[in-house]
């Protein structure tokens, strides 16, 4: 995911209706779509051995650079509307889109971390929230609440089913833990263009939206608060935080429905 302010794609369009058509990809884009998501995944998981006290969110944005040019794919999100980095790492009360800095990590922060990907013509675009040292048991329970809503999202997909099944999911598995899915910005679907149709917020009504045809990608990522959802874009016109300073946790795979299930296109290695 990367935006910002009205320039969020899901943000100012709203969510696609069920009669409306959604792009779909062939097995061949599909195929390409497993090789950018490969690079995204390579990226984040090679990222995560880096998080610690006193890294800085800068040397997280230029490893995640260094290893997407070498894979021979290109960072989707530097030069984004102008986006100046190649990672959004958003650091405790920040959901997305946080620009990379000198700020050092501290003992106790979590760091969400969105990498994209283009290789070829197509897009792979992946999330992880991490903990950095020894954190609060709330800020704990966030991130496993927001990474099992993604999986629970994403086992409840399956070819022809209704959109709004999936958001639904997502809605409720945050909820019953008594946290909150961010209401303003929306998932989406991706292929040759880093957003596409349909765009879907994780909250709605099983009845609603588009039946998900085989040869759907989505980009499916819970942004879930500790307290209200209600987020602010700072004065950068990027980074977004809670309303209410409280922690924030996002979670993000890239995933193709295919005629017989579902495929993980940016499956994390570690």
């Amino acid at each position: 995911m990367i935006g910002g302010g009205l320039r969020e794609l899901g943000s100012a369009a709203g969510p696609v209706r069920s009669g409306e058509m959604i792009p779909t990809k062939n097995a061949s884009q599909i195929d390409k779509m497993r090789e950018s998501g490969r690079v995204a995944s390579q990226a984040l998981c090679s990222l995560a051995e880096l998080i610690r006290v006193g890294t800085t969110t800068a040397e997280l944005d230029a490893h995640a650079r260094e290893i997407i040019l070498e894979a021979g794919a290109q960072p989707a999100f530097l030069g984004y509307h102008g986006y100046p980095a190649t990672i959004c790492a958003s650091v405790n009360d920040e959901v997305v889109h946080g620009i990379p800095s000198d700020r050092r990590l501290n003992d106790g922060d979590i760091v969400s971390v969105d990498v994209g990907v283009l290789l070829d013509g197509y897009y792979g675009d992946s999330a992880r929230t991490f903990a950095v040292g020894s954190v609060s048991p709330v800020a704990a329970r966030l991130i496993e609440t927001t990474r099992d809503a993604l999986f629970q999202g994403i086992n409840a997909l399956r070819p022809n089913m209704r959109l709004g099944e999936l958001s639904a999911t997502i809605q409720e598995s945050v909820e019953a833990q008594g946290f909150s899915v961010v209401r303003q910005f929306f998932r989406h679907g991706i292929g040759s263009r880093l957003h596409e149709d349909p765009q879907v917020p994780n909250f709605g009504r099983r009845s609603d939206g588009p039946v998900l045809k085989p040869g759907t990608v989505l980009a499916i990522e819970p942004m879930v608060n500790v307290g209200t959802h209600r987020v602010k874009t700072l004065d950068d016109g990027w980074t977004v935080v809670t309303e209410d300073g409280q922690p924030s946790a996002h979670f993000e795979h890239t995933v193709a429905i295919l005629s017989d299930g579902i495929e993980i296109l940016t499956e994390w290695k570690t």
